[in-house]
């Protein structure tokens, strides 16, 4: 099955990682952000000063089905060293952390929360941990990472092909009746055909294939396109790191502590694949890999956040890091610069000329904001068809039911729309908290709905 999709573009960033993978040196410390991406470990499960063993867990999220933050390393734990961080110093060697292989689980699902594979599930239309208790209607693997730039999946099917087709087979394992699809991208390579040739034959798992368009990989856009209800039960959505985790979980009973991530961009030094536990110290990585002065983004130049200095270590489940150079004032007349070395999706530059050619783009889009000026370039790389431009205007005069009218839900977040625009305006971020604020006057039009109910129940059973 093939999916056909309109929109999407392939931003031509400078600084794309090489394949192999590379492992760092052990550090002396691990700093493990407490916030990492929609994961908050804001409930300790181990006390200061205490030594724990790699694996053990250090800290939970109650907000999503007590996910754990399990330590990377043994060591000892320091709760208030860093703030917004649990540390972990005195790091024993990972080869004395392994231990003996654990007995399976019986309940597997189980299994995947207490060993921390749960965390790389996702909902694939709100992005949220789905309730391990819950039944999808099915789950959607995807081996595309098209961001720049995050972990591509055939770096890690290189090294894990066998892991990889066991792990979809326990993936399996945990459904009833419902589908699994496997996302490639529409591509003839020799990993493509001994991927295909491995997996042939696995009756509950069908291959979809996507072009190589950024955000074709995400997967609300993924899910909309197979035509799962975004109303029904939840679609599961993991990519390759994912399967790997649970193979990992279910068949070895342990977690896994070292991840793959990139550093890229057009200040990364040396833009590589790196294996490294989580909580790795950025500090350790900013003086290796990136050029001075540069900025860090977690995760893609797309939708990754800026790491501040607040944030120490490499948070849990991040893809990567992007380094940027940073803006160094304006230059002189630079309104009128032909731009030869200058990407621009409308053609307009000098650049042109030249064909594509990978940009060292830095942290500044090149403008400052202007009035829409309704060009139509966001609705060309829009991957959810709608108009950006018009729903902007709507957003800007406080119109938000007509914004959603005209279907700010089905934004996924990619930010080509503010990518190309050449007035800057930033509508990622304007959509977003669209989103947000709908999402509350839903929560609290339910909330208002259900209390009328029961007042009314309560008036019924006084009259009876």
């Amino acid at each position: 099955m093939h999916l056909k999709r309109q929109g999407g573009y392939n931003v031509p960033l400078a600084g794309r990682p090489a394949s192999p993978t590379e492992t760092l040196p052990e550090p002396d410390a691990l700093f493990l952000p407490v916030e990492s991406g929609r994961l908050t470990f804001t409930d300790p499960a181990v006390a200061d000063g205490q030594t724990v063993r790699a694996g053990e867990v250090l800290a939970r999220d109650p907000v999503h089905f007590d996910v754990p933050l399990l330590a990377p390393r043994g060591g000892t734990v320091r709760l208030d060293a860093v703030e917004g961080h649990v540390v972990l110093e005195d790091l024993a060697a990972p080869e004395e952390e392994q231990g003996e292989q654990g007995p399976p689980a019986p309940d597997p699902r189980q299994s995947l929360l207490d060993l921390g594979a749960w965390a790389f599930l996702e909902d694939a239309y709100t992005g949220a941990v789905p309730d391990p208790a819950a039944a999808p209607s099915a789950v959607i693997v995807s081996t595309v990472r098209l961001e720049p730039f995050g972990v591509r999946g055939e770096a890690m099917l290189r090294e894990g092909l066998s892991a990889f087709s066991r792990g979809l087979e326990r993936l399996q394992g945990l459904l009833e009746y419902q589908p699994i699809y496997l996302v490639m991208p529409d591509v003839d390579s020799p990993l493509a055909d001994e991927v295909h040739e491995r997996l042939r034959g696995h009756a509950f798992l069908q291959i979809v294939t996507i072009p190589l368009r950024y955000p074709m990989d995400d997967f609300a856009l993924i899910a909309r396109g197979l035509g799962l209800d975004p109303g029904g039960a939840p679609v599961w959505a993991l990519r390759t790191e994912g399967v790997l985790a649970v193979d990992r979980a279910l068949t070895a009973s342990r977690p896994t502590l070292d991840v793959l991530a990139t550093v890229g961009g057009p200040a990364a030094r040396r833009p590589r694949h790196l294996r490294l536990p989580a909580g790795y110290p950025l500090q350790t990585i900013r003086s290796t890999d990136v050029v001075e002065d540069a900025r860090l983004v977690l995760g893609g130049a797309m939708t990754g956040r800026m790491a501040d200095d607040a944030v120490r270590g490499m948070p849990v489940g991040c893809p990567g890091l992007t380094a940027l150079a940073p803006m160094r004032g304006r230059p002189l007349f630079g309104w009128i610069r032909p731009g030869g070395s200058r990407q621009s999706y409308s053609r307009t530059f000098l650049s042109r000329l030249r064909g594509a050619f990978p940009e060292r783009m830095p942290t500044a889009l090149r403008g400052e904001r202007r009035a829409c000026i309704a060009c139509g370039l966001c609705e060309e790389v829009c991957p959810a068809g709608i108009m950006p431009h018009m729903v902007h205007k709507y957003l800007y005069q406080g119109l938000l039911d007509d914004a959603e009218r005209l279907g700010v839900d089905l934004c996924v977040g990619c930010g080509l729309c503010a990518y190309v625009c050449p007035s800057k305006i930033d509508l990622r971020a304007q959509f977003l908290q669209a989103q947000q604020d709908l999402a509350e006057e839903r929560r609290e039009a339910a909330e208002a709905a259900a209390a009328a109910a029961a007042k009314a129940d309560a008036q019924e059973g006084a009259d009876a």
